[in-house]
């Protein structure tokens, strides 16, 4: 009988320290943190260009829409999209022939099968209503 006391008090202390919050958790995420971490040693640097991607990192406020750079007319980013979609397409692993001939074989069979399953279902319930109402 104490053993189960003496097992349910480890779970209890620890759930009574552990924070329940997520700020509780933030906040004891940040004082545990180790002082020689370079993001929590070194401050960011302010340099001239507000832009810059140096600066990127945690504790950064989002640029608002005024300060980001204005958005390529339509038919730069209607290039861009096709450049991208191209690059995606010579990553694609193609079937071979035989592959291709494979696969298509399966996908006609089943769609065979189905058909009949299909048609066979419909005439048995065609059967069926004719027989319950003449």
């Amino acid at each position: 009988m104490s053993e189960g006391r003496e097992q349910d008090q480890p779970d209890e202390r620890e759930s009574a320290t552990r924070p329940v919050t997520a700020a509780a958790r933030r906040e004891r995420r940040g004082s545990a943190r180790p002082a020689g971490r370079k993001d929590a040693a070194a401050p960011v640097k302010k340099s001239a260009d507000a832009d810059s991607d140096t600066e990127a990192g945690k504790g950064r406020a989002t640029r608002s829409r005024t300060d980001q750079e204005k958005r390529p007319n339509i038919f730069a980013r209607l290039v861009r999209y096709i450049r991208e979609v191209v690059s995606e397409l010579r990553k694609v692993i193609w079937p071979t022939r035989k592959q291709m001939i494979t696969y298509t074989g399966v996908v006609l069979v089943f769609v065979a099968f189905m058909v009949a399953l299909v048609f066979g279902l419909d005439s048995a319930f065609a059967w069926g209503m004719f027989q319950v109402f003449g």
